[in-house]
């Protein structure tokens, strides 16, 4: 695998538009902790041979049972400037419900070890929505993270996924997921405690201390291009975007015979903007009507006007100079109101 992807490295190095250089490496969608920091390397190299690298960020994703200190130090010279480690809860009956190979006290070492190795630069990804009588324990989850203070914290809601364990527990009545409000409540809870402890709402689901924003995320969320490398790996090249094959065998079968096994999606400019609205709206810098009119001569304020109005009125959006932004009530209902501000 680690061959393939860096034969697929050599064989796309044209694909971003031309004198673009990488400015951020992201090791994820996996559990990238589980290679060798050697095959890591191998990767990085072939990175670096084939691209004009200006780094200014590099994370790679880990779960806590996966992490000590040697690897970590190993990772840091590599480059390695930035970990997400994957703790979803400090709750030992729900790390049980989750699966997760990891307990707390896993989860709190590797934010100590991480610390240790000299990772500044430190995220960890929370779950909410479990369901419950109360919200007793994702507020101890919340008071957890904050001693650790670890300066990143991203934050997802429950989802039940069809034709998965909980999607069949929940299909024959084995598992029933907490109600939209009390989710939603959650959401208000996170959302009060990040600001009262100094954390900054970046995106719908990311907060951060000052200066620990993403730099990788951010330019994703702002529709700079990015190229996606792996099986199921996505990309993007300014216009038009591609996927990845996600089976492990055809991708290998693909690239050995010198295909690059990307299926593209052509795209009209109308989902370029839609694309952007989705992403952009979730950000604290919020969706520029100038950038979209620029695009497809569209004045979305105009074009989409009874709607905006309704939606000020409620105080679910707001438009500073030329940005829409979400109101904290707005952003309880994010992906609702970007659909509703597609264009055609």
């Amino acid at each position: 695998m680690v061959e393939m992807i860096c034969k697929e490295l050599a064989l796309r190095k044209t694909y971003l538009p031309p004198n673009s250089a990488i400015k951020t490496i992201y090791f994820g969608g996996g559990t990238p902790s589980l290679l060798d920091p050697l095959h890591l390397e191998k990767i990085l190299n072939q990175i670096y041979t084939c691209y004009d690298v200006q780094l200014e960020e590099m994370t790679l994703e880990g779960n806590p049972d996966d992490l000590n200190l040697e690897k970590l130090s190993m990772y840091k010279t590599m480059g390695v400037d930035r970990l997400s480690i994957g703790i979803q809860s400090f709750d030992p009956e729900v790390l049980k419900f989750y699966n997760r190979a990891h307990n707390a006290t896993e989860s709190l070492n590797a934010i100590k070890i991480a610390q240790k190795a000299g990772f500044e630069k430190l995220s960890i990804d929370l779950i909410y929505g479990y369901p419950a009588l109360t919200h007793q324990i994702w507020q101890k989850d919340l008071e957890i993270a904050f001693d650790q203070d670890p300066g990143h914290i991203s934050s997802y809601s429950l989802t039940v996924e069809p034709k998965t364990v909980l999607g069949n527990w929940t299909k024959k009545g084995k598992f029933k997921e907490a109600s939209e409000e009390f989710a939603a409540a959650q959401f208000e809870i996170l959302m009060t405690e990040m600001e009262l402890h100094g954390y900054i709402q970046y995106e719908i689901s990311n907060f951060a201390r000052p200066g620990q924003f993403a730099v990788h995320n951010t330019n994703y969320w702002k529709g700079i291009p990015y190229l996606g490398i792996g099986p199921s790996a996505h990309s993007f090249d300014g216009s038009g975007r591609g996927a990845n094959v996600s089976n492990n065998a055809l991708y290998m079968k693909a690239l050995s015979s010198g295909s690059i096994p990307m299926e593209v999606d052509e795209e009209s400019i109308s989902d370029v903007i839609n694309a952007y609205i989705l992403t952009s709206l979730r950000t604290i810098w919020g969706t520029d009507l100038d950038h979209i009119q620029t695009l497809s001569g569209i004045d979305l304020i105009q074009e989409k006007k009874t709607l905006f109005d309704q939606l000020v009125t409620e105080k679910m959006l707001e438009k500073k100079n030329t940005k829409l932004i979400l109101t904290n009530k707005g952003k309880l209902l994010a992906d609702s109101i970007a659909a509703a501000l597609f264009i055609d």
